[in-house]
């Protein structure tokens, strides 16, 4: 059993960055592919971001493709996103999550484990 703990989120204004970080523990953290959705008040969750196991390959949504970065330093069993010029609308809770196989479509499709989110607030 894998356990995901997100911390780094907060209230920031438009056009500012932050930094969210992902702590893994219980399992072998490079059998993972890592990702982070987000949600928004009255939306669906949808996929940011993701990494493959290896840090080798990564996935953007086009909304955020060029603001945003994933990567994972799996010496610290940690996944981070950086995001910058933050808009209102990417005001959400943020869930780090980790798919079984270390490929991309494994968190992308059906990851395996949730952390338990983390509010970010974007102020015009």
């Amino acid at each position: 059993q894998v356990q995901l703990v997100e911390s780094g989120g907060g209230l920031v204004q438009a056009g500012g960055s932050l930094r969210l970080s992902c702590a893994a523990s219980g399992g072998t953290f490079t059998d993972y592919a890592m990702g982070w959705f987000r949600q928004a008040s009255g939306k669906e969750r949808e996929v940011v971001a993701a990494i493959s196991w290896s840090g080798g390959s990564t996935y953007y949504a086009d909304s955020v493709k060029g603001r945003f970065t994933i990567s994972r330093d799996n010496a610290k069993n940690t996944v981070y996103l950086e995001p910058d010029s933050l808009k209102p609308e990417d005001t959400a809770v943020y869930y780090c999550a980790a798919g079984v196989g270390g490929l991309l479509v494994a968190v992308t499709t059906t990851p395996h484990y949730w952390g338990q989110g983390t509010q970010v607030t974007v102020s015009s």
